[in-house]
């Protein structure tokens, strides 16, 4: 007992509680395949859609493990000004797919790396303001943005059940989508189970038992996974050098700026489950790790970087506050990224088993979205309108991709996006609405008194004291009928 409160008494904060070196490694691994199928899904759905082959689409996986091991290690170990030394893994942010996607097929990879580098530079300027507009971006804006971005992945889910290549002359074959269809039920099963790690692992698991099967009826091969050295630094530029288009910057600071909400979000909740005071300085200071993280990323070939909110759940669920298991955990990915072959593994995945199990991962980051949007007061505003105008909004380029065909270059990089397009038009309606009051009016929409009951101001002035209804008629204090006049009378 002695020893134990002697432990304790070595570090002041909970978050700095050092462990014994099996505990870090044991624990940090647990970080590394909670978030490993996150982290590894977006370069896989980038490097598709950009066109890149096996091997190239496989260094795009190992940078990206590479950046997100280093900047886990930079926002849990901190340095001046840089990191909120917080038990809080870094990777591949999900925000960005679409609007990657969107500027890939424009101005190709080198475009979608230009565009993070100069917007992660502008969120890096802006973090010291960030928290003054904070409160431009509620629970209303993020919810709608986050589950956009999971309804307009679900494209890309159906895409790849179908088997990933249009030129293929099995797109679309019943033995693609039955592949996809046992994956998506192994991940079913999988969360099912009683043990929880078995379960917070069913996306990974799911990937490895739906390619084991894929491998034994001959729907894939490994041939390329030894083509290629085993051990490699991530080549600088590998891509080529990246290219500045002032729409893709614009489109990609709509995501940053998201990101930045995503994170202060993170870094508060982790706070709050630590127990440890996060104040203005600490959340600077994990915002411009983030940025500084997604500014150095595209070196590499990856792209914008932020916490993940799976392996805030893991913490609060394990309770291991420890930010050295968490930067354990950095050191584990940064030694993944130093293994090319670890991402030709990957990207010998078939497509079809990524489709059933992106059904579930995409999905899942709409629930999310909607989770959050369960939280917004819907009571005498026009909060519902701004929900449905700006989804509706972002599912335009989703339900008709050529809508925007015929509009300038600019116009259709910006709003070819879901994301973009939804995350533009919350801003704007909850600017309209919520802070530019004058105008408003007393009588809502008709959209939003449909949803509940209601009754006007006005009506309620005509009543009198004592006044009360019974069997659907109005009487006043002395039991007098009150005449009710019909509303086709009005």
């Amino acid at each position: 007992m002695a020893n134990i409160t002697e432990e304790k008494a070595s570090y002041l904060c909970p978050e700095d509680e050092r462990l014994s070196i099996g505990a870090n490694i044991a624990y940090g691994l647990q970080h590394v395949l909670t978030m490993y199928g996150g982290i590894v899904a977006v370069p896989l759905i980038l490097g598709q859609a950009a066109g890149l082959s096996a091997n190239d689409t496989g260094l795009l996986i190992t940078a990206s493990l590479f950046a997100g091991g280093l900047a886990t290690i930079l926002q849990t170990m901190g340095l001046p000004f840089f990191g909120s030394r917080l038990p809080l893994v870094q990777g591949v942010s999900f925000s960005g797919v679409s609007t990657m996607i969107a500027i890939a097929g424009s101005g190709g990879i080198q475009s979608v790396l230009g565009a993070v580098i100069v917007a992660s530079l502008i969120g890096l300027l802006i973090t010291p303001v960030f928290s003054r507009i904070t409160r431009f971006f509620p629970p209303l804006v993020t919810g709608i943005v986050i589950t956009t971005i999971g309804l307009t992945l679900m494209p890309v889910a159906a895409f790849w059940a179908m088997g990933g290549n249009r030129a293929s002359p099995d797109f679309g074959s019943p033995a693609n989508i039955q592949l996809s269809a046992v994956t998506l039920l192994i991940v079913l099963l999988l969360s099912k189970l009683g043990s929880a790690s078995i379960s917070r692992l069913s996306i990974l698991l799911a990937l490895i038992i739906g390619t084991g099967i894929a491998y034994v009826v001959g729907m894939t091969n490994f041939s390329q996974v030894t083509n290629g050295p085993l051990v490699a630094l991530p080549a600088v530029f590998h891509f080529g050098y990246p290219t500045f288009e002032i729409a893709a910057i614009i489109s990609m600071f709509i995501v940053i700026m998201v990101t930045l909400v995503e994170t202060s979000a993170d870094i508060l909740a982790v706070g709050e489950i630590v127990g440890t005071k996060v104040d203005s300085r600490r959340l600077g200071d994990g915002l411009r790790a983030d940025m500084l993280s997604s500014i150095v990323a595209p070196v590499f070939g990856s792209f914008t970087q932020s916490a993940f909110a799976q392996n805030v759940g893991l913490v609060a669920v394990t309770g291991v506050k420890s930010r050295f298991v968490v930067a354990t955990g950095g050191i584990f990915l940064v030694a993944l990224g130093l293994l090319p072959v670890m991402g030709r593994v990957a990207a010998a995945i078939p497509s079809s088993v990524l489709g059933g199990a992106g059904i579930v991962l995409f999905g899942t980051v709409a629930a999310s979205g909607i989770r959050t949007l369960s939280k917004v007061d819907y009571n005498n505003n026009m909060n519902l309108v701004i929900v449905a105008t700006s989804i509706g909004f972002g599912m335009i380029p989703i339900a008709s991709p050529g809508f925007y065909e015929h509009f300038p270059g600019w116009v259709a990089t910006i709003f070819h996006s879901g994301i973009s397009s939804a995350a533009l038009m919350a801003i704007a309606l909850n600017l309209l609405f919520n802070h530019l009051t004058l105008g408003n009016s007393d009588q809502q929409s008709v959209f939003v008194a449909g949803t509940e009951r209601t009754i006007r101001y006005q009506d309620i002035a005509r009543l009198h004291d004592g006044d009360y209804f019974l069997n659907g008629k109005l009487y006043d204090a002395k039991g007098a009928e009150v005449q009710l006049i019909p509303a086709e009378a009005h």
